[in-house]
């Protein structure tokens, strides 16, 4: 495996440090959106936004709902829980050391909460 140097199981730790290191104000507007770390982006998530596969290393991550402000970020047609994904595969790739990994999937994180706040891309610093 290419990414061995970090296991799926201290990944999936990392990403979770990253959501309880969130402001408290913050962490109680996702009880409705489930944190999912999946090794690569699918086939679908890189049609949704746009890639083409062999650019599937750009996307680290995806919000996959309608934030608390009702903007649809690729609807769920009303399922829910509204969903973020982290891509361990893209993140392990761009990273050259685990501190470089922890700052990635800190800002990741954000970046995908903030879509459930309403936020678009341009709105985010990263």
């Amino acid at each position: 495996m290419p990414h061995s140097w970090l296991s799926r199981k201290d990944f999936e730790a990392l990403v979770a440090r990253a959501v309880k290191d969130l402001p408290k104000d913050f962490r109680r507007y996702l009880d409705n959106v489930a944190i999912e770390v999946q090794e690569e982006p699918s086939m679908e998530a890189l049609e949704a936004v746009g890639l083409e596969p062999e650019d599937a290393d750009e996307l680290l991550g995806l919000y996959w709902g309608r934030s608390i402000k009702g903007n649809s970020f690729f609807d769920t047609g009303g399922h829910l829980p509204d969903r973020i994904y982290i891509y361990r595969g893209p993140i392990l790739r761009q990273c050259e050391t685990e501190e470089e990994v922890i700052r990635e999937v800190q800002e990741t994180v954000v970046h995908e909460i903030g879509h459930h706040f309403g936020l678009s891309d341009d709105d985010m610093p990263f």
